[in-house]
């Protein structure tokens, strides 16, 4: 399968080096390996590999090499010194890739020695519009819904190998990548924060509350939700605001990259389904095109909410409510799309039978618009 940024990621290594990002089993190193047959003489190095080590070590991969693919290259302790040497003392034919997981991108945040010399593409699980070409968009969101994004359990199409691929993937997760970031006291706590957060899908996220149920400093839990995110466990929208500082300062909401992993009811999964194939979007739009857009959920004081809002150049463009069935249009759908009557007020029915407009808002099938996106 081709993935959706396989165009952009062979355009952009002609320029710069490229960082592949994405969660653990997420095909970055599937996708590495397609590249190659785009570069003459392409050489792969895996960090996690003895021999291939003290090749990357020595730099004494072939000088003709059309393509470096540099695997978990990020475990290697000077890693970015040693890339911003590679980088400038490379023939002008060769190509650079890095991959690695969502640690790649947490460390690219520390230090500034390889400003201008990268693009960053974060890879994601499989969407709706990346499935466009293999099934219908309602089977998609179905069986996105059902075995999550992630190339393994989706192509397995079985619940019981998806189950078994998602006990062996978290198990490894926790043993290895969380005990990175937390010393071996914390994994309990990391756990249990981990299981209350698949029954809290979509739902503000307050701190002082899960410190209670966990017996935590509230600075903790922030802690430890900065781990799962930095992993690509999970990700966190926050509230539309003019102000930054503000929406920063608000609670935010916690979707899984994994649907599958969700503990929760149809709808839930539904809203966590499309929340991944909007995150995917927005990102590719951003790393791809370089567009000023940013996704977000909007709230009020009185609690009147809207599961999704997106933005461009800091003005809301979109919003977006998702339901598994109910084809009349949302309450709180209504109430924002008349105090901002110039945005897009689309409400997304997963069984709806028929689409319809009703007061300027749009009721779709979830699918087909989702098909539609960028990514």
């Amino acid at each position: 399968m081709k993935r959706s940024v396989y165009d952009k990621v062979r355009e952009d290594l002609r320029k710069k080096m490229v960082f592949l990002t994405g969660p653990r089993q997420i095909g970055k190193t599937y996708l590495s390996k397609d590249l190659q047959r785009e570069f003459k003489g392409p050489v792969y190095l895996n960090n996690d590999d003895v021999t291939d080590i003290k090749i990357i070590r020595k730099r004494s991969w072939p000088l003709n090499a059309g393509l470096v693919i540099l695997d978990e290259i990020h475990k290697m302790k000077g890693w970015k010194s040693f890339l911003k040497g590679t980088f400038d003392t490379k023939g002008i034919d060769q190509s650079i890739l890095v991959t690695g997981s969502a640690r790649l991108e947490t460390f690219r945040q520390t230090g500034d020695s390889l400003a201008g010399r990268y693009f960053l593409h974060r890879l994601h699980p499989l969407s709706v519009k990346e499935l466009s070409g293999m099934m219908p968009p309602y089977e998609a969101v179905s069986t996105l819904n059902r075995l999550g994004g992630f190339p393994e359990p989706f192509l397995c199409a079985s619940e019981e190998q998806a189950d078994r691929w998602r006990r062996q993937y978290y198990t490894d997760l926790v043993r290895e990548d969380i005990m990175d970031f937390s010393r071996i006291g914390e994994i309990r706590a990391i756990r249990l924060l981990l299981e209350m957060l698949r029954k809290r899908v979509g739902t503000p996220l307050s701190y002082a509350g899960l410190s209670r149920d966990l017996q935590l400093a509230p600075n903790t839990v922030r802690k430890y939700v900065d781990i799962l995110e930095s992993l690509h466990i999970i990700f966190t929208l926050r509230p539309f605001h003019k102000n930054i500082a503000r929406s920063l300062l608000k609670e935010p909401k916690a979707y899984f990259f994994d649907s599958g992993y969700v503990d929760a009811d149809e709808g839930v999964r539904l809203e966590n389904t499309v929340a991944c194939c909007l995150l995917k979007h927005v990102q590719y739009l951003q790393d791809a095109k370089g567009e000023d857009i940013s996704l977000h959920y909007i709230r009020t004081k009185e609690g009147k909410e809207v599961d999704f809002a997106l933005a461009g150049k800091g003005t809301l463009t979109h919003f977006l409510e998702v339901k598994l069935s109910d084809e009349a249009a949302s309450r709180n759908l209504r109430y924002f799309k008349q105090r901002y009557p110039e945005v897009n007020a689309v409400q997304l029915v997963h069984n709806a039978r028929n689409e319809q407009q009703f007061d300027d808002i749009s009721i779709v099938r979830a699918g087909d618009w989702l098909a539609r996106l960028k990514a």
